[in-house]
């Protein structure tokens, strides 16, 4: 029958381990020199770490930080992932519920004036199924953004989503991720805003082109700011310009221009604000574009009602 191991007379017995009082060990914690054992054990430079001191190392450890002032990203590519799947989830939705005479889909899409309103063209005429329907004139305000999420072709969203997911991880390794995230949204809120004042009010429009054309203007200003190679980058915007000219009978050539100028004017912001105070001017910049976007809502909506 086999016995525990004691410390022999006259010897100290064996520290616990602070987290495991059954586990006799003489190793301590290179910080706090609280004893530990193998489970508990995280190699350092010198020697091991507890746990709870590796932990408190990440929260006071600066943090790598982008050139432009973001926190670097372990992984690019989650955030724009997690945008990719939103938008795959609303696809899904409105197609599992009708697609184009999905009521998601009329929830969601950007619709400046409901036909069926008073002195529209349809009026009396109108289809039950338009009837009552919100529009972003009558208070709407969620369709600039929830539009951007949305799409009802297969082809539609599967360009849309390639090209989001070429673009988005260089911008995520670039920026840090709450900035993409802000270049994203914002860009595609530009691009709602300028469907809003431009296009044809009776008509709805959806799709995230927006978003991705401020991505391509974004990442030129990148280009250019570290004088890289934009031969490439000129290409692909220039392609996209001309489908766009080509395909104006069925694709928003507003959206397409807005996004395209507001990721430009959010990117000079971010890529070109002072390094000193960098983030109070990041975000004081982006939050005037926001509020230029807003005051354009308003005044479009007092001239439409």
């Amino acid at each position: 029958m086999s016995e525990e191991p004691t410390a022999a007379p006259g010897e100290p017995a064996a520290p616990s381990c602070y987290r495991h009082a059954e586990r006799e060990t003489w190793i301590r914690c290179q910080r706090c020199e609280r004893p530990i054992c193998p489970d508990c054990m995280n190699p350092a430079s010198v020697g091991f770490q507890c746990p709870d001191c590796v932990k408190e190392g990440a929260r006071t450890t600066r943090q790598p930080r982008t050139a432009y002032g973001g926190v670097r990203p372990a992984q690019a590519g989650r955030a724009t992932l997690g945008l990719i799947g939103l938008n795959v989830l609303v696809y899904v939705l409105v197609s599992a519920t009708g697609g184009r005479t999905s009521d998601v889909l009329r929830a969601l899409w950007l619709l400046p004036v409901n036909p069926c309103s008073s002195g529209a063209p349809l009026g009396s005429t109108c289809p039950p199924a338009w009837r009552g329907l919100d529009s972003v004139a009558d208070g709407a305000i969620w369709q600039l953004v929830s539009a951007t999420f949305t799409h009802v072709e297969l082809w539609h969203i599967g360009f849309n989503m390639l090209a989001l997911y070429i673009l988005g991880p260089q911008l995520e390794m670039v920026l840090g991720r709450a900035r993409f995230l802000a270049l994203y949204l914002l860009s595609g809120l530009t691009g709602s805003v300028t469907v809003y004042w431009l296009s044809y009010v009776y008509g709805p429009t959806v799709g995230a082109s927006g978003a991705i054309f401020g991505l391509m203007a974004a990442l030129l200003v990148v280009a250019v700011k570290v004088r890289g190679d934009v031969q490439a980058l000129l290409t692909l915007v220039a392609v996209n310009v001309v489908i766009t000219v080509l395909g104006a009978g069925y694709i928003s050539w507003q959206g397409h221009l807005g996004g395209f100028v507001g990721g430009l004017v959010l990117a000079l912001v971010l890529v070109y604000a002072p390094r000193k105070g960098r983030t109070t001017w990041q975000v004081a910049g982006l939050s005037a574009v926001g509020v230029l976007l807003a005051v354009a809502v308003v005044v479009r909506t007092f001239m439409l009602t």
